[in-house]
């Protein structure tokens, strides 16, 4: 979940990355409304699958009256004192073109294709600044002059945060979270390593994440799981910005029952406030990981 402060500029942004707004659930008694975005044509991974039972799907909360606010503006995560946060991604089919089309529509770039050593790979910024990583799902040398690009062959690939232990935040998202390691990049070079988590059934750390969705970067810089003061921002105090990761089970109490025997920590049980169809746990850097019902497996007529 990311906030923004004009939902309909952010909308339009990934509406133009391809993306469709699947569902929005407005909250006017608490001031805030939710936009649920998705790659959904016929050849996305989960086409007019709901919300709740998809592999890629990203969340956007608007407090109302931010848009007309000219000094609220969230942190992308990606400087100090609000780092932790790091990007989303998408893939798309021919990397040179896509990134055109991004900027013929007038949209900045933290990074073009052209900039630095990385040539495969681009960021683009939202209207918040968040940053928007693209990569290509072929090779960016056979898509040299291809002056076409087809959105609706995009995937919303994955989500990056940073995290200071990299052994204690496998084991949770692993251990806890029944998650698979699907692939590890290592660059002792540049003192990090990054590591791909998702739901794959049997996966062994060589799994192609490129065609996948819903998949999870962690960033681990060597030496901060050493630093005892050293401290990710979750983007949930000033300066806020993100906000969570998202999981769905199949049986939600009997989800946060194995948590809570598991010893997790919560930031928000069933049982707790007014919404008893939602809870929050935290991972070892303090991030939210909210846990809600697919009902697909179990309809619970709460939502």
């Amino acid at each position: 979940m990311l906030r923004v402060k004009d939902p309909q500029r952010s909308v339009k942004f990934y509406e133009h990355l391809g993306m469709s707004l699947i569902q929005k659930i407005p909250q006017p008694d608490a001031k805030f409304d939710l936009y649920f975005l998705a790659y959904d044509s016929p050849t996305a991974i989960s086409p007019k699958a709901p919300w709740y039972d998809r592999q890629g799907i990203l969340e956007l909360t608007h407090n109302y009256g931010t848009e007309n606010d000219p000094k609220y503006k969230p942190a992308n995560g990606n400087s100090d004192p609000g780092r932790g946060f790091g990007h989303v991604c998408i893939t798309v089919d021919n990397i040179q073109a896509a990134c055109q089309r991004i900027e013929d529509a007038g949209y900045k770039f933290q990074k073009k294709l052209s900039d630095g050593r990385m040539r495969h790979v681009a960021f683009a910024l939202d209207p918040d600044d968040y940053w928007v990583e693209i990569i290509s799902n072929n090779k960016v040398e056979d898509t040299e002059g291809i002056n076409e690009t087809d959105p609706s062959t995009y995937r919303f690939n994955h989500t990056m945060i940073r995290v200071k232990d990299q052994t204690k935040s496998l084991q949770f998202y692993q251990d806890m979270l029944g998650m698979s390691l699907l692939r590890t990049s290592e660059s002792p070079s540049s003192g990090f390593n990054l590591y791909f988590l998702g739901y794959v059934p049997g996966a062994n750390n060589d799994v192609n994440t490129k065609t996948l969705e819903g998949v999870l970067e962690l960033t681990w810089n060597y030496g901060t799981e050493k630093d005892e003061s050293f401290k990710y921002h979750s983007g949930n105090s000033e300066p806020q910005g993100f906000g969570h990761l998202a999981i769905t089970v199949d049986d939600l109490d009997a989800a946060c029952k194995r948590f809570e025997e598991k010893g997790v920590s919560w930031k928000k049980r069933l049982t707790d406030g007014r919404m008893k169809n939602v809870a929050f746990v935290l991972d070892p850097d303090g991030y939210w990981v909210e846990v809600v019902q697919n009902e697909r497996y179990k309809a619970t007529s709460k939502y």
